[in-house]
């Protein structure tokens, strides 16, 4: 794989995680540990592998993603700042009174949201819906569905899990986050999901695994899922740590939905090596 792309794809997803940082700072709200596992995956979705374009927001042959997981806002949008849907100067808006970017995802407001979300395990049964409505007219685009892995201790995502394993629907590609940390504890001490890919497959869904923050792995899991999903779903269960990037908010679940002070901030940026982007 080109070496210049995974740099490339790396630098993004670093840019991301500083946006995901200034956002949730700058507002004194948001989910940064959730939104800071992801930045890896949402780098490689959103800048190689999916087909969309910024000036044509309503192609009708771009592919779909929806963030079933939609507490996840200031990865979201940060990514879809950096990628061109709006100016990067609007994440200072974030989580406002009347601003685009609210903190769930509103397709009527934000450019680039495919789905409103934050209803927590409904975003795999829309993917579905999605994907078979395009195959239902020939559209020929993907369906991507981030889903968290403390939703998928969930009934709906299971049900629909069944339908569009028991349905072969196409060009469906779940990818879970999985982080292993949710609200207030760690994921196996509430409802435990393992074992995870014996359970996807016995809903008959092709299960690929991989480490969701090595560029590498995520763009060989994510072009391979692609290809397989021509004939039915796929799930990419992508092993990722908690508020990734930054050392003190790493696998803890404090981080889940907290914004950091003037320290942590300046602490945070430091080891992103941000820190002189900033006036503080």
């Amino acid at each position: 794989m080109d070496k210049k792309l995974i740099s490339k794809l790396e630098k993004i997803a670093n840019d991301i995680r500083y946006y995901i940082l200034k956002t949730t700072y700058n507002a004194g709200a948001g989910h940064m540990g959730g939104s800071l596992s992801m930045a890896d995956i949402m780098s490689a979705l959103f800048f190689n592998i999916m087909k969309i374009d910024p000036e044509n927001i309503a192609m009708v042959e771009r592919d779909r993603f929806i963030l079933s997981k939609g507490h996840a806002t200031p990865g979201y949008y940060s990514t879809l700042a950096l990628r061109g849907f709006f100016p990067l100067s609007e994440l200072g808006t974030f989580d406002q009174v009347n601003s685009r970017l609210q903190a769930h995802p509103d397709m009527h407001k934000c450019p680039g949201v495919d789905y409103s979300s934050g209803s927590l395990g409904q975003g795999l049964s829309i993917g579905i819906g999605m994907a078979s409505g395009g195959e239902a007219v020939g559209r020929k685009f993907n369906t991507f569905v981030m889903m968290g892995d403390g939703e998928s201790q969930e009934g709906q995502v299971w049900e629909a899990a069944m339908y569009a394993g028991a349905n072969k629907v196409k060009r469906l590609i779940a990818i879970i986050d999985y982080n292993k940390v949710q609200l207030a504890a760690k994921t196996n001490e509430t409802v435990d999901l393992e074992p995870l890919d014996k359970k996807w497959k016995a809903f008959n869904w092709t299960v690929l695994q991989c480490n969701g923050n090595n560029m590498r792995e995520i763009l060989g899991s994510i072009i391979k899922a692609v290809d397989i999903s021509q004939n039915g779903p796929v799930v990419i269960i992508a092993h990722t740590v908690k508020g990734k990037g930054i050392s003190f908010m790493e696998g803890k679940f404090q981080w889940h939905g907290k914004a950091p002070n003037k320290e942590e901030y300046i602490n945070a940026l430091t080891e992103l090596g941000c820190l002189d982007r900033e006036e503080l």
